[in-house]
């Protein structure tokens, strides 16, 4: 049982650590900007719906995938870590407008919830790779279901507490001002801006290492 509780503590602050709903908190309020509270409830619960699917999709059928199309590791790492840095530069630099992200008519909320909120900023590469390092840990273990199941509810554990900070968006809101919300989404636009480049950055040193060295020896 302490293996399974330790890997629940650490997929649960390791998960919640990479998705920080704090980081997608601001782009979540300029997108629902003028939306009523319903709306905002509702856009949270399915981006956070999506995100656990996309998250179990990837816990269970990840590695096959990644195997069945011959896509590496680092190459998930380079092209999240390109959509990641554009996002970051749109909430750094917004249009003259006022909104980051065109928020679109009523039948927008559900587009929304799954791109950009539940990909890539919630389950994005860096969760995925998470996810995916997971399941060598399941493989390994000696027992296997208890561990699937530590970190299933460990998934939904961060999804849970990632909903309770969208849900109650509009009073940090409220209390933070639209001159402190437009100042936390340029800083956190700058800092996804720059998760981006790292996730580039590491890509690109795992695919040299990997293919490079390879072709070396």
């Amino acid at each position: 049982m302490s293996h399974e509780l330790s890997l629940f503590v650490g997929t649960f602050a390791t998960l919640l650590a990479i998705i920080n709903p704090f980081e997608v908190l601001p782009v979540y309020l300029k997108m629902l900007e003028g939306r009523d509270a319903a709306t905002h409830r509702q856009v949270a619960w399915k981006a956070c719906l999506y995100a656990l699917l996309l998250s179990l999709f990837f816990l269970i059928f990840g590695t096959l995938i990644l195997r069945l199309f011959g896509v590496p590791l680092s190459m998930v790492r380079i092209v999240g870590g390109i959509i990641l840095m554009k996002i970051g530069f749109d909430l750094f630099s917004p249009s003259p407008s006022g909104g980051v992200i065109s928020a679109g008519g009523a039948d927008q909320g559900s587009n929304i919830a799954f791109v950009p909120l539940a990909m890539p900023l919630m389950c994005g590469p860096g969760a995925i790779a998470t996810i995916l390092g997971m399941t060598s840990t399941i493989r390994q273990s000696s027992t296997e279901l208890s561990s699937f199941v530590a970190i299933v509810l460990a998934i939904f554990a961060t999804m849970a507490v990632t909903y309770l900070c969208l849900t109650y968006a509009g009073k940090l809101s409220d209390r933070l001002g639209a001159m402190g919300i437009d100042a936390i989404t340029r800083i956190v636009g700058f800092f996804v801006s720059a998760m981006g480049v790292a996730l580039i950055f590491d890509g690109v040193i795992e695919a040299l290492e990997t293919h490079g060295v390879t072709s070396l020896h």
